[in-house]
């Protein structure tokens, strides 16, 4: 999540970002490979994925009104977190006419 500290966000925000975790952990915590039978109910796995939907809304929402556009996206566990940046050599197209 965001980098920012706890004391920083509002009460609002803080609630989003616990309830969010809560759900994800949920989530994870219930994980059943596809052969097996899921423990939570089809309605409640939609309710848990609606309520997700309506905080990322919320949360996207807050930060613009605070005059900070989200940023972040999704990223998966072994996504390399730094921007390596790569110079192209052209080839010599320097004295090429």
């Amino acid at each position: 999540m965001a980098n920012e500290t706890d004391s920083s966000l509002s009460k609002e925000q803080r609630i989003l970002r616990i309830v969010k975790k809560t759900l994800t952990d949920v989530a994870k915590d219930t994980y059943t490979p596809p052969e097996l039978r899921h423990p939570l109910s089809i309605e409640t796995i939609n309710s848990i994925r609606e309520c997700l939907s309506l905080i990322s809304a919320r949360e996207t929402e807050l930060a613009e009104e605070q005059g900070r556009p989200s940023t972040s996206k999704p990223r998966f566990i072994d996504e390399p977190q730094d921007t390596v940046v790569v110079t192209l050599d052209t080839g010599g197209s320097k004295n090429k006419k």
